[in-house]
């Protein structure tokens, strides 16, 4: 029998430095994935966020079970503008970039 341990997800939301696009993602490693946008690979240099520079944590949440988080995913990319902004707001009044202070 398979024991289940801890596990981490997140769902995150990324922007630009202008904060004028919003890009929504979920990963098991924030650090990691934080850092393979904001350095892609030669492969990487058609995705969305290499193309608009978005790299600039401004939202997680953090998650056990990888379906919450990959559900949580799909409902915020359905999520208007407006909608992004409150929950950022509400979580990051001042929208300021959060990426070093993930460990």
């Amino acid at each position: 029998m398979k024991t289940l341990g801890t596990h981490n997800y997140y769902v995150y939301i990324l922007t630009n430095y202008n904060k004028n696009v919003l890009y929504a993602g979920v990963t098991n490693d924030l650090k990691i994935r934080l850092h393979q946008h904001k350095n892609p690979t030669q492969g990487d240099k058609l995705h969305f966020t290499t193309k608009y520079k978005c790299f600039y944590l401004v939202y997680y949440e953090h998650f056990q079970d990888v379906e919450l988080a990959i559900a949580r995913e799909k409902q915020i990319k359905g999520y208007s503008r407006m909608k992004k902004e409150k929950l950022i707001i509400a979580f990051n009044q001042n929208w300021d970039f959060l990426n070093d202070l993930i460990d």
